[in-house]
């Protein structure tokens, strides 16, 4: 059995996971928004947490208190405080904070009449990195995790009229978090994405489940669940496009699995088609738009509805085009994924975390596939088991928010992880866990090249074995050997399965010009470019690529003055929105790859 005894307990500790709410689909719900300006303070030292003894003090800063008199001591107010437009980064909002990591207060009131069996949620889309919520002065809970939803049940804590949230967030990186100390992106810290409120009857849909069943193209299959488990419950299922109107009845768990049979039209990059659904309980829909199709592979090939494609790929980080900061706006998702397809690409990397739900969905609208992984990056602490449940809750998460997104056909539980006993006890476990809750999408992840002998580079990893594609990053021309090592590289891939470069590439400073030898320069980049993209597609089971990558993002590793100036410069566009040389060597490549494809 691969089921490690090493996490067994942790297993049965967190399988209660799966029966939490989840508010799938939160967008479609009755929803209203708390994004706007916020009040902060700004806290190095926790002050507004601890006393000066460092004991927690009951009387901190989430207690929103006033002077009530002109002789009372208060030595913070929120009413007089900075503003901040919630959701952002503070790194961007506030050019003092640029480099700031630590804790940050944040405060807003909002107005509430409670409604007769009526619930109400509080829901964040994502806080960086550890957020402390309180509702009128009281906790309501701590989530840890920079990339992924969490709520709050406060029907019974909100009060009629005005009432406040305060979040104490802080995002200082240590060692044994997911990600670690070590990573090659700005740690953008605050509320960074929406905050709702979400309003629904005392019983209603809390989680639902969509999709072709696995292997056939003529069922369609999941299930329906409330947030109750009431037995008997009438639910009703709706794809008018496709005839269905399927009436359901929940089990003792508030449950009502099904199966219907359909044929329909399926979701490609060619034919991004997705259906309406209508979820319904005593007259209350819940609707999406939901894609079928399926994903596989056999041999060294991806099929993607039973056809081999080749997945013409970009990676992406959640940076903001053009005025840089954590993206957080749908219309930076239909700017970011505008370039890719732009490009030509059918597929994106969404490095190297869950992005915002916006980009997800927008990507399913424009056809494009999507790789989407949980923050396991470098040197996470193996052997820790807090580090361990830490990254399953994300991956569950993660799973569970995108799980009818149609366009999600990976689930990447890592990148560029060193070997060791440790570290594959560790992804074994989120291998057998992702598959255990999903197991209608490809596994993979980002994994580092092997020893070269004799100018032949041998991929060979103990995760091979456990995943679907093999999948791993490659510098070579920048971070070791020469250009022309590409054109002489060989590379042997022991694995009856198809392989995918998840990432090359090579810095280039926008606008900045010269030999194709020259460091910096779009040539060299472009070059670069050219020779890797001709060098793995004469090696067989080449099935995709994703090169490092869109645009040039914050990184506060990247400090060479007049050429970095802490960006990343391996962007294919410049952090302005301008398309450097690489850009259109990879769109050529891409439509070659395309017409190839339709051929076959």
């Amino acid at each position: 059995m691969r089921t490690l005894t090493f996490f067994l307990l942790l297993f049965a500790a967190f399988q209660l996971q799966a029966d939490e709410l989840t508010l799938q689909n939160v967008y479609g719900r009755e929803v209203t928004s708390l994004n706007g300006q916020w009040s902060y303070i700004i806290d190095p030292f926790n002050n507004g947490y601890y006393d000066y003894r460092l004991n927690p003090n009951p009387n901190g800063f989430f207690k929103n208190a006033k002077a009530k008199n002109k002789s009372d001591l208060v030595e913070y107010n929120f009413d007089t405080a900075d503003k901040m437009f919630i959701p952002s980064d503070w790194n961007t909002a506030n050019e003092q904070l640029f480099f700031y990591e630590g804790t940050v207060w944040f405060q807003r009131y909002f107005n509430h009449t409670p409604q007769p069996g009526k619930k109400l949620f509080l829901y964040f889309g994502a806080v960086n990195y550890d957020a402390r919520v309180y509702l009128n002065g009281e906790l309501l809970g701590r989530h840890i995790g920079g990339f992924t939803s969490f709520h709050f049940d406060i029907t019974d804590r909100v009060k009629e009229g005005e009432n406040f949230i305060v979040v104490m967030v802080n995002n200082d990186r240590i060692p044994e978090g997911v990600p670690t100390v070590n990573a090659d992106w700005w740690n953008y810290g605050g509320i960074t994405r929406d905050v709702m409120l979400v309003e629904e009857p005392e019983t209603f849909i809390d989680d639902y489940l969509v999709k072709l069943e696995k292997g056939r193209y003529d069922r369609i299959s999941g299930y329906v669940r409330l947030n109750n488990p009431i037995e008997g419950e009438s639910l009703e299922l709706l794809i008018p496009e496709l005839g269905i109107r399927e009436r359901l009845t929940t089990d003792h768990t508030g449950k009502a699995p099904f199966t219907v049979k359909a044929k329909p039209e399926l979701w490609s990059p060619e034919t991004p088609k997705t259906y309406e659904v209508s979820l319904i309980h005593e007259g209350k829909s819940l609707n999406d738009r939901i894609a079928f199709r399926q994903i596989e592979v056999k041999g060294k090939e991806i099929l993607l509805n039973g056809k081999p494609v080749f997945l013409r790929g970009i990676s992406i980080h959640e940076e903001a085009p053009f005025r840089q900061g954590r993206a957080s706006r749908p219309e930076d998702a239909k700017v970011l994924l505008g370039w890719a397809k732009e490009m030509g690409c059918n597929f994106v990397r969404l490095a190297h975390y869950p992005h915002n739900e916006y980009m997800v969905r927008e990507a399913e609208r424009m056809g494009l596939m999507v790789w989407s992984e949980i923050p396991v990056y470098w040197t996470i602490h193996w052997e820790n088991s807090d580090t361990y449940a830490n990254a399953e809750k994300q991956l569950n998460d993660m799973i569970e928010r995108d799980k009818n997104r149609g366009a999600v056909i990976i689930w990447s539980i890592a990148n560029e992880t060193p070997h060791s006993d440790a570290r594959d006890r560790f992804l074994i476990s989120l291998v057998d866990y992702a598959r255990a809750k999903d197991n209608s999408r490809l596994i993979s992840m980002a994994m580092e090249v092997g020893r070269t002998t004799n100018g032949v580079t041998e991929i060979n990893d103990l995760m091979h074995s456990y995943v679907d594609i093999i999948s791993f990053n490659s510098y070579l021309g920048w971070y070791g050997g020469k250009l022309e090592d590409l054109k002489t590289r060989g590379w042997n891939i022991p694995y009856d399965k198809p392989f995918f470069i998840s990432e090359f590439g090579a810095g280039a400073l926008q606008g900045k010009h010269g030999d194709k030898d020259e460091r910096w320069t779009e040539e060299y980049q472009a070059e670069l470019y050219d020779l890797t993209l001709k060098m793995y597609d004469k090696v067989d089971g080449f099935a995709g690529t994703s090169p490092w990558i869109l645009v040039d993002f914050y990184s506060p590793r990247r400090q060479l003055p007049g050429i970095q100036d802490f960006f990343n410069r391996k962007g294919v566009i410049s952090s302005e929105g301008i398309k450097k040389k690489a850009f259109f060597v990879l769109k050529d490549f891409y439509s070659k790859k395309e017409k190839e494809y339709r051929n076959r």
